[in-house]
């Protein structure tokens, strides 16, 4: 089917996407925040736990890559944390302002967040005309 071959790139360039960030963040927050012109938190264990969970988050991404139609459970928890992080960025945008530092991220989230939705979809359509095993 073309959509599991479309939904294998997705979860890969999600993958990338989220485990780069994590990196940078993980080891390099401080050059991010001079870069943007922000002013860091008080302490880079704000920045650098996040960092490694979008680490374990592209290795989701990498196990739905993998076998999407297997691990289509987990998509919704990749829903989830771009719901999260959308939810929290654009209510700030919005209501108070936010340091442009964090709006791309966002946007990018959102398009992964409209697309893992289709692929959860997509995926739900396969297992119902899957046969039992």
């Amino acid at each position: 089917m073309k959509s599991t071959r479309a939904i294998f790139w997705l979860f890969v360039v999600a993958a990338l996407y989220d485990g780069v960030l994590g990196i940078v963040f993980l080891l390099a927050g401080g050059d991010v925040f001079a870069w943007y012109g922000v002013t860091p938190p008080n302490h880079f264990g704000y920045v650098q736990f996040p960092g490694a969970l979008l680490i374990v988050f592209g290795l989701m991404f990498l196990a739905v890559a993998r076998n999407p139609v297997a691990n289509r459970n987990l998509i919704p928890y990749g829903i989830l944390l771009k719901i999260s992080y959308c939810g929290v960025v654009f209510y700030y945008w919005f209501r108070t302002g936010l340091p442009n530092m964090w709006k791309p991220f966002a946007v990018f989230d959102l398009v992964f967040l409209v697309l893992f939705i289709w692929a959860y979809t997509a995926l739900g359509k396969v297992e119902a005309v899957t046969p039992e095993q």
